[in-house]
């Protein structure tokens, strides 16, 4: 059942069975890696630092998205 929302979930219930604390674990390792590589200085920017035009293109589609209506 690999590649399967039901693989998945049985796989994440494995780990938590043998660890409770797998994601938290794995999670604070990926953290402190990239809070080490940013000491060193050879950290990339991640998320809307890295692509300003993304940032840019994504407020513009959640500011068109207006939810009050015009005073028309």
């Amino acid at each position: 059942m690999a590649g399967t929302l039901a693989g998945g979930q049985k796989a994440a219930q494995t780990n938590k069975e043998n660890d409770p604390d797998f994601y938290k674990r794995i999670g604070k390792m990926g953290a402190d890696s990239y809070i080490e590589k940013q000491k060193q200085g050879i950290a990339k920017p991640r998320g809307f630092a890295y692509n300003r035009e993304l940032a840019k293109t994504a407020g513009a589609k959640g500011g068109s998205l207006s939810k009050r209506t015009s005073k028309k």
